[in-house]
């Protein structure tokens, strides 16, 4: 099996015919075709269905298809690092951001990465912690800010905060305290997150020692569909402050401290450590650290800074 294969291989996928690719690829469509037939002879499998319309990813291509795309991109990391050694970082770097973190922090990394690694193209993925996670094993991810210390296989995490988690709600004429207990929380209407996100995990957790049934009106995954919610009176919720600070500061809604320990989450930063670090990921790794504890010593990033 050669790379040459693999990438004419996600070269046809993504095109959808030998014909399409063979203009991309710059080879001949027969060519293409006979590489295509070596590689399925090779593993032994089907990886596309072919008709009239073009060829399309059977069940064993699709698998084939994230596996050829990590070793593309393994290749490429080992390429640019060799290339790079005695160089200024460049080339490109996959940092994932869970939905909360990517809201307070994007814009910082982005435009530090711009000014102070210029030859750096950072690729920003923001999905769900878990999914992060799960692409950061894969080689998907060059690294990823996650929730939480538990060992994954592979995995190095360093603590950087943690995030405190308040009660939010609107600005409805009801008096605030500035502090809640947990059962007064449980009272108030909710949209929360499902059971299955790493948040509501961490509530219902917190909740589970004081027999606490909460009061959910609505589960919206959504980060920015739950504080329109809120704003629309539609229910209250349980957020990271900073992923309000903003529509606090602009008076469309209020927080209250949850007095419980448990109502806090620990953001770590996550690298693969089966897969070497190129240049710039190493400089992106550091970059991004950086500028998160300054976020945090400036309170731009309200949370408690716990990284080294």
């Amino acid at each position: 099996m050669e790379l040459r294969q693999l990438r004419y291989f996600v070269g046809v996928a993504e095109a959808g015919s030998l014909l399409k690719a063979s203009g991309r690829l710059g080879v001949a469509q027969p060519a293409l075709g006979q590489q295509i037939a070596m590689l399925e002879h090779e593993v032994s499998a089907r990886l596309f269905d072919r008709s009239s319309r073009g060829m399309s990813l059977t069940d064993s291509g699709r698998l084939f298809l994230e596996h050829a795309r990590v070793v593309l991109a393994d290749a490429e990391r080992a390429r640019m690092a060799v290339r790079d050694c005695a160089a200024v970082p460049r080339g490109e770097v996959a940092l994932g951001l869970p939905t909360t973190v990517a809201l307070a922090a994007t814009m910082p990394i982005l435009s530090a990465c711009r000014t102070e690694l210029p030859h750096v193209r950072l690729k920003l993925v923001e999905a769900y912690s878990g999914f992060l996670r799960e692409w950061l094993q894969s080689g998907r991810l060059d690294l990823a800010l996650l929730y939480g210390e538990s060992v994954d296989p592979g995995l190095s995490r360093r603590p950087l905060l943690d995030d405190q988690l308040v009660f939010v709600t609107s600005t409805a004429k009801v008096r605030l305290p500035k502090r809640l207990l947990l059962k007064e929380v449980a009272r108030w209407p909710l949209v929360l997150p499902g059971p299955e996100h790493a948040l509501r995990r961490i509530i219902d957790d917190a909740c589970a020692p004081e027999r606490l049934e909460l009061n959910v009106v609505a589960l919206i995954e959504s980060l920015s569909s739950v504080k329109r919610a809120v704003e629309a009176g539609i229910g209250s919720t349980i957020l990271p402050l900073g992923s309000v600070a903003q529509e606090v500061a602009d008076g469309k809604m209020r927080t209250a401290v949850i007095d419980n320990p448990h109502m806090q989450r620990r953001v770590v930063c996550a690298t693969n450590v089966t897969r070497p670090a190129s240049l710039a990921c190493a400089a992106v790794t550091a970059l991004t650290q950086r500028v998160i504890r300054e976020m945090v010593e400036s309170g731009a990033w309200p949370a408690r800074w716990v990284g080294g």
